[in-house]
């Protein structure tokens, strides 16, 4: 393997959004009376999730906006139960809330700032994250990893999602690499490896055995973020 520029995902890759956004979601419930709508915490974290992950897939693939994105995973949750008054205007507060409570709870997932540095000391290292620019760039600032990667690009800066080839052609160009040079690591399949595939670009995918599904292939598959330094 004579990789000469590692590209990485952030969220849930080296921070941890998951957690962060499981937070947020339980403080949403409660300040803003959800339980009125919902019959309890779970039932309203379910239904968010399951609309969010069909809304991020339509804008990695550029079908929607970040607007109607931001808008519409909470407008739709509201409307769902038939919740009255202006709808818009709660779906837009309770966004920017969710956002705001995200960045609190941010933290960088276990071992990752370990894993980050050793791979910076032997590779070149490029950020390519779907996330909101706003959003990131505080992550970013309050990880303590900011010397460790040489390009980041957020697809809404660079106007093309994961997983268009488009975004991982654009981080070739700027490492000065070639396909067969580069290996993409990240946690989302949809996203990060098939996005990759897509450039022709080798993929290191990190996910635990238990949560792959049939037909999910990659270069390489670790359990963890740990086992990426058994490949790299």
């Amino acid at each position: 393997m004579n990789y000469k520029a590692i590209l990485i995902d952030w969220d849930d890759t080296i921070g941890d959004w998951k957690g962060a956004a499981d937070k947020a979601l339980r403080d949403l419930y409660a300040e803003y009376g959800l339980g009125h709508w919902y019959a309890d915490e779970a039932t309203f974290k379910t239904a968010y999730e399951t609309y969010n992950k069909t809304l991020w897939e339509q804008y990695g693939w550029g079908k929607i906006s970040k607007q109607y994105l931001k808008r519409q995973r909470f407008l739709h949750l509201l409307e769902t139960v038939g919740a009255e008054g202006d709808t818009i205007a709660l779906a837009d507060e309770m966004s920017e809330t969710f956002l705001q409570l995200t960045n609190t709870y941010f933290r960088v997932l276990p071992h990752a700032a370990e894993v980050v540095r050793y791979l910076a000391d032997h590779y070149p290292l490029t950020i390519l994250s779907n996330g909101f620019k706003e959003v990131q760039y505080y992550k970013f600032a309050h990880s303590g990893l900011q010397d460790c990667f040489r390009h980041t690009i957020i697809s809404e800066e660079v106007g093309i999602n994961k997983p268009q080839p488009g975004i991982f052609e654009l981080a070739l160009r700027l490492n000065g690499v070639s396909k067969e040079e580069a290996i993409m690591v990240g946690d989302s399949y949809t996203s990060d490896i098939q996005g990759a595939q897509n450039a022709g670009i080798d993929q290191l995918w990190i996910c635990p055995d238990d949560q792959v599904h049939d037909g999910e292939k990659a270069t390489y598959r670790v359990p963890d973020i740990m086992s990426v330094q058994s490949i790299l």
